[in-house]
């Protein structure tokens, strides 16, 4: 029987999408923590594991994989058993993997930036400064300090923010479009994908802080598709049911400090999107 270790960290969008995954194809794995907050992902021995120093990964065998879409487009091709999870059609799986891109190039940054700006900040703020700025150190890639820098100082004001703002509204746009070009109730149709998956747990953060309906509003199709999602029990039992309370307080309670600054910036990007026509 093979051998499936997850090194996770409990509320990380990443290490959602790899749950979800597992669950929907019916494996057990044993999970290692990985505390982002107390800078083990750059432990040597982990590092070894993971040159990035992030998480998930997954060791199968003994052999790590890293990225959590390759990871869970490696747990569908490995795992035979149904549901296969990346459609056999290659246009098809063009239009799954594009999801994909969605998420990795505009959602995950948008999400970090959104959550930080909510929760995070705050326990920046109470940090003594020296324990601050080695959390600014360990980041390690200039780009994601800039925003985590930006985002520490200027809190939901931040330009970085605003592209998170703006990745999610071009992302909850076309995922509308795609609804009605597929026929629902899943992205690619009747059966849900990796695209689904991928983009689950960024749905649900938002969910969790109180601000999905900001751009669920007006789009049905989209509504739907969040319903079903949560309804699914992979989604429920892979991420859902893996929530501590002290997290769900935490998202519920910080979410509504940063609502009208977001709908504020949500407003400006729809009316310059207007402007600019088709």
């Amino acid at each position: 029987m093979s051998e499936l270790v997850l090194y996770d960290f409990g509320n990380s969008v990443c290490c959602q999408k790899v749950r979800i995954t597992l669950r929907a194809k019916g494996l057990d794995w044993q999970a290692i923590g990985v505390d982002l907050f107390k800078a083990e992902q750059y432990d040597p021995a982990y590092l070894k594991l993971n040159p990035k120093g992030v998480v998930p990964t997954l060791v199968h065998d003994g052999k790590p994989v890293i990225e959590s879409t390759l990871i869970c487009e490696y747990i569908d091709q490995v795992f035979a058993r149904p549901p296969k999870l990346i459609p056999a059609d290659p246009w098809q799986q063009s239009r799954m993997r594009l999801w994909s891109k969605i998420v990795d190039e505009g959602l995950f940054d948008g999400v970090t930036e959104l959550s930080f700006s909510a929760m995070f900040r705050e326990r920046m703020r109470t940090m003594p400064e020296e324990t601050r700025q080695k959390r600014f150190r360990n980041v390690g890639d200039p780009r994601r300090t800039d925003r985590f820098r930006s985002t520490y100082e200027h809190g939901v004001a931040s330009p970085f923010v605003v592209h998170a703002v703006a990745a999610y509204e071009h992302a909850f746009r076309l995922l509308e479009e795609a609804l009605g070009a597929s026929g629902g109730p899943w992205i690619l149709g009747a059966e849900p994908s990796l695209a689904d998956i991928n983009l689950m747990p960024f749905a649900a953060r938002l969910d969790f802080l109180g601000l999905l309906d900001l751009w669920t509003a007006g789009r049905p199709r989209v509504e739907a598709w969040w319903a079903q999602a949560r309804a699914w029990p992979h989604y429920k039992s892979g991420l859902y049911d893996l929530i501590t309370a002290a997290e769900f307080a935490e998202m519920r309670n910080s979410g509504p400090t940063i609502r009208d600054g977001v709908a504020a910036h949500l407003e400006t990007i729809r009316r310059g999107l207007a402007q600019a026509g088709p």
